[in-house]
């Protein structure tokens, strides 16, 4: 839905987010090992391709910044989405390569970078934690829906007068899903000091189970932003720049829409698990300032 200058403009803008966010990674005392980062960024990538029904015809699903951010520090947990995405769009065909600088400033920039921030560093269950990631989470779904409502003014799609209530109205409502989402998975995945050999057995189950048994049982409904345009007559759709290996999270051939979903998801989380492993190697030197 956004064409034009304000394509390369957040395409900038992004890089140099993801640059500040590994030149911290390379920097920090506390970094997860590249197994963990592997499996909590495949985990991710699984538990968005299940939208949830919200109301009136709408889905949603988990953004996760938020929860990157606190299972991994905040400079990785803006890597592991800005990884999720770059997948989704040329493996899956979700997104769009001329909008992916913009999904990468809002998503990982802004709802990992922004949101992480937000959350503060994890010190275990209680009720301050809690309550604190819970609002950093739905709050970081705000602003990502700010700053695709004003990319969207930008590219002269529909004024932010009329967009903006509509979309932060019905992020709200996803907001509330993704913060009691990212709070249980808090609770269920600990420090990696905690959890020991098991901080990468879990998050990869899990990923692995979500991806096989729960994405075929995905919402069919538009999300957010879908149901936004549709409401404001301002969807727009075009064709993709190239046909990704798998197109719509299916995997070509199979006459079962549930497995063609299932082997597509079970691809993905291989693929962004091996990924995660390499891209993991640019925080291998030795610490020497310490970030966020």
């Amino acid at each position: 839905m956004i064409e034009g200058a304000v394509c390369p403009v957040t395409a900038a803008v992004a890089v140099g987010g993801l640059a500040a966010a590994a030149w911290c990674a390379t920097r920090s005392k506390s970094r997860p090992g590249a197994a963990r980062f592997a499996a909590v960024t495949s985990l991710i990538f699984a538990a968005q391709m299940v939208n949830f029904p919200i109301q009136m015809g709408t889905s949603g699903h988990l953004l996760g910044g938020v929860l990157a951010a606190v299972l991994l520090g905040t400079p990785f947990g803006v890597l592991a989405i800005a990884l999720v995405l770059s997948v989704q769009c040329l493996v899956f065909s979700d997104g769009g390569l001329a909008v992916l600088g913009a999904n990468i400033l809002n998503m990982a920039v802004i709802g990992a970078g922004v949101g992480g921030l937000m959350a503060g560093k994890w010190r275990g269950v209680s009720a301050g934690s809690l309550s604190r990631v819970a609002f950093a989470a739905w709050a970081s779904l705000l602003l990502a829906a700010l700053a695709c409502a004003v990319e969207l003014a930008l590219a002269g799609r529909i004024p932010l007068y009329e967009s903006l209530p509509t979309m932060l109205g019905v992020h709200a409502l996803i907001g509330l899903a993704e913060a009691g989402l990212t709070v249980l998975a808090v609770m269920l995945l600990p420090s990696a000091q905690v959890l020991g050999r098991r901080s990468v057995l879990v998050p990869a189950a899990a990923a692995l189970g979500i991806a096989l048994v729960l994405s075929p049982f995905a919402s069919g409904s538009p999300d957010g932003l879908e149901w936004a345009a549709q409401k404001l007559g301002f969807l727009h759709e075009s064709a993709p720049a190239f046909l990704s290996p798998l197109n719509g999270y299916a995997v070509a051939g199979i006459p079962s829409d549930g497995l063609a979903t299932s082997l597509a998801g079970l691809a993905g989380v291989v693929l962004v698990f091996a990924l995660g492993m390499a891209t993991a190697r640019i925080w291998t030197r030795r610490p020497i300032l310490t970030c966020p």
